[in-house]
């Protein structure tokens, strides 16, 4: 699997909402970041990722253990074995870069250590609508700490 240059900018505006992509040269797109879409260049569409290995920025985090295709409420859940001592992750759509159906790997635009430090997951509160929230915000405000240039 080709691995994603965290430097590259990818067409399209998805995930993002109100519209056209921005055109400052090596900034990020324009609009508000949609943490429950999956981008239309991920190739998620109606596949069942159940099993898939998930690759942050910067190495492995676990397995997908269930995924959601629901309309502006998407998300993974991602068991991450020893490497956070065997707890689970929700990853909201939005965060998905790039799926490998061959290789069964789904890469995410964020850090293990950004995916980590997360709001705890709680199996359940995923349809919470605060928690929701809380955790779209975090990923949200992730994108402020991203270098210029970087996918979003």
């Amino acid at each position: 699997m080709d691995r994603i240059d965290p430097h590259a900018t990818h067409a399209g505006p998805d995930p993002l909402r109100g519209g056209d992509q921005g055109t400052v040269p090596g900034g990020a797109p324009a609009g508000t970041f949609d943490p429950w879409r999956y981008r239309d260049h991920a190739s998620v569409a109606d596949v069942d990722l159940v099993g898939y290995k998930v690759e942050a920025t910067d190495g492995g985090i676990g397995k997908i253990d269930s995924a959601s295709h629901e309309v502006g409420g998407s998300y993974l859940v991602v068991d991450t074995g020893p490497w956070i001592f065997g707890k689970k992750v929700m990853l909201p759509a939005g965060t998905v870069n790039q799926v490998d159906h061959d290789q069964r790997t789904v890469s995410v635009d964020r850090t293990r250590d950004q995916i980590k430090a997360a709001p705890e997951y709680d199996e359940t509160s995923h349809s919470d609508p605060s928690y929701r929230d809380q955790l779209g915000g975090y990923y949200d405000e992730t994108y402020g700490a991203l270098p210029p240039g970087t996918a979003r």
